[in-house]
């Protein structure tokens, strides 16, 4: 149970014991525990704290409109694309990928498998109604621990997400990246500025300060 105080704001929790758990594994437990985010994502029925990220992502920068077709990679566990279903509604398509097994998200379309799969890209473009009007990309490469080693890997997938905007994106169409702080994004940038009307770095408040990920959003692409 949550203990809240006189002004009614949740205070912090403190593990009681910790049960053979690592020390890292009560870090992460005690921070998801006192996280705000990931107590309204509970709350409003998300299935990740990461749904805040989009909500503000859309907030800011409209990309997301009635009607609109949503490619959403590295879906899982799906808080992305729950919030894609809410923006654009009944007329809108939305289809997310991921290597790991998703439960059933309304009429989302979802497939399990590898998006660096040239045969699973090719399933995923068989399913798409028409052209895309927004690719999302969340997709983030296990941890290695090496800071340069992870963020060269979160780049290649990021580069794999924006060769797959090129080919399915409509004109005027937006693209959303997530990115690791690290010098090469500006690189990504100078590319993305050649291909789309406007490109901006944004951090979402729902991103934890302590994290070296933001995100890159392309709007207005030129085929």
């Amino acid at each position: 149970m949550t203990t809240k105080s006189s002004s009614g704001r949740p205070l912090f929790v403190r593990l009681k014991k910790a049960r053979g758990r690592k020390i890292s594994s009560q870090k992460w437990l005690t921070r998801q525990l006192n996280d705000p985010y990931v107590q309204k994502a509970k709350l409003a029925g998300y299935r990740s704290r990461a749904a805040y990220k989009l909500i503000e992502i859309d907030d800011k920068f409209k990309i997301l409109k009635p009607g609109a077709r949503v490619v959403d990679l590295g879906a899982a566990p799906g808080g992305w694309t729950q919030v894609a279903l809410e923006r654009v509604g009944a007329r809108g398509q939305v289809v997310g990928i991921d290597l790991t097994p998703m439960e059933p998200i309304g009429k989302a379309l979802l497939i399990c498998g590898d998006f660096c799969d040239s045969q699973v890209v090719e399933t995923l473009k068989a399913t798409l109604t028409g052209p895309v009007n927004v690719v999302l990309s969340d997709m983030a490469a296990p941890s290695t621990g090496h800071t340069q080693t992870d963020h060269l890997r979160i780049m290649a997938l990021t580069e794999e997400a924006f060769v797959f905007a090129q080919e399915v994106l409509e004109s005027g169409g937006a693209f959303v990246v997530k990115v690791l702080q690290g010098g090469t994004e500006k690189e990504l940038l100078t590319l993305l500025k050649k291909h789309f009307e406007k490109v901006f770095h944004f951090k979402p408040p729902a991103s934890r300060a302590d994290s070296a990920e933001m995100y890159v959003v392309a709007i207005g692409f030129r085929p």
